[in-house]
């Protein structure tokens, strides 16, 4: 199956590394011009100068931008107009006893893992439907179905993400843009790392900490290991081609089999 995204444009929020890097990095080898956001203006052109290296000869487009704010959103949309394809990866997570959540922290995840989302979609999503062709996805997680009790701030905000993709999607219904949402399951990236060591231990090495972690705390994973973000982008890729024109407001698991469910 040749995926080809020459002539489309795409910006993938908060890709200056793991998931969303991996993301930037397929869709360029297809062919797209991306957009690689960071809050941080240094950090995005480090972040560019590696994905070179990775998918040499693609067109890259700096997008340093804080997309948790009203400003950051305008300023992406100013430096990236025209967007086709439209990868909502930015995100935070992290442990927390569920009692010790404070309000702030609540407000905290659906401003950066839902709002930041909505408001590129209400930025982007008109134009592709007046064009006739577009691709928005959200990146999700396992979380959004089988809340850990140790960050239920951050499942709920996947579960928001999952009921903002299937309205977007009604949106969208005959305009020939599908819209969905990714899930994601326990993925290899460096702040997992932090997060693994952070609940099983920072003396174990790596590869005993993973292991540890997934006995532990995902012993429901039918591939018993974190997913590299490479598999996570090879699924990202193929709902933005042309050949997944029939798959929209759905909620796409590439999760290892975590999730304990024939449909999500």
């Amino acid at each position: 199956m040749q995926l080809n995204l020459e002539g489309r444009t795409a910006l993938v929020s908060g890709s200056t590394q793991g998931i969303g890097a991996a993301i930037a990095t397929g869709l360029a080898r297809a062919g797209a011009r991306v957009g690689v956001n960071g809050r941080d203006a240094s950090r995005v052109e480090e972040a560019v100068a590696r994905l070179e290296v990775e998918a040499p000869g693609a067109e890259w487009v700096p997008v340093a931008a804080d997309l948790g704010t009203e400003e950051g959103a305008a300023r992406a949309v100013e430096l990236l107009p025209g967007v086709e394809i439209l990868i909502n990866n930015l995100g935070i997570f992290g442990a927390r006893p569920p009692l010790e959540i404070s309000d702030d922290e609540w407000r905290r995840y659906f401003e950066i893992n839902v709002l930041a989302a909505v408001r590129l979609t209400r930025a982007y999503l008109p134009g592709m439907m007046e064009r006739g062709w577009g691709r928005v996805q959200y990146i999700a997680s396992d979380s959004a179905l089988v809340t850990p009790v140790e960050m239920i701030h951050y499942g709920m905000s996947k579960t928001a993400l999952l009921a903002v993709g299937r309205g977007f999607a009604k949106e969208a219904a005959g305009t020939g843009v599908t819209v969905n949402s990714v899930i994601a399951g326990p993925t290899h990236t460096a702040g997992v790392e932090d997060f693994v060591h952070q609940l099983v231990g920072d003396a174990m090495p790596w590869d005993e900490a993973q292991r540890a972690f997934m006995r532990e705390y995902r012993p429901q994973s039918l591939l018993q290991r974190l997913i590299e973000p490479d598999e996570i982008a090879n699924l990202v890729v193929y709902l933005s081609s042309d050949q997944a024109s029939a798959t929209t407001g759905g909620a796409v698991r590439v999760d290892g089999g975590y999730v304990d469910s024939i449909l999500p």
